[in-house]
């Protein structure tokens, strides 16, 4: 007798990958807007352009555009041979194209550093939990 064993690799579901990635957005939203309303609270201005950011924009921005990002993954599950590769590459360079225009801003430097610095803790939340659920 003759046993043949198959195995075979299964993607995470796209209900898993929604799911961490939404509980990550949620995460990286209020961790942006604490960042913001700590840093106001210390005396840094949130104004660019004359015009104060609210601190609840923060969150509001994150939420959007990590939404935007996670179909992005879901592109990259169906679409991508290496769509956990394909997307830390993406959402590397796509943060680091997310200073362009905190660097081009009417704001103070502190001000310009306090945006940059949001973006880099919304990406270390969201980026390496949607990686988890990419195969």
């Amino acid at each position: 007798m003759t046993v043949t064993l198959t195995t075979t690799t299964v993607a995470p579901s796209t209900g898993l990958l929604l799911r961490d990635g939404a509980v990550a957005t949620v995460l990286a939203a209020v961790a942006t807007a604490a960042v913001a309303g700590t840093a106001q609270a210390a005396g840094i201005s949130l104004n660019v352009a004359g015009a104060p950011i609210p601190v609840p924009g923060f969150a509001v921005m994150t939420t959007i555009f990590a939404a935007l990002g996670l179909l992005i993954a879901l592109g990259l599950r169906r679409f991508a041979a290496r769509p956990r590769t394909a997307w830390i590459r993406i959402t590397v360079a796509l943060t680091a194209l997310s200073f362009t225009p905190d660097v081009l801003a009417d704001a103070a430097p502190t001000t310009k550093a306090l945006l940059m610095t949001t973006h880099l803790v919304a990406a270390a939340l969201i980026i390496p939990a949607v990686a988890r659920r990419l195969r």
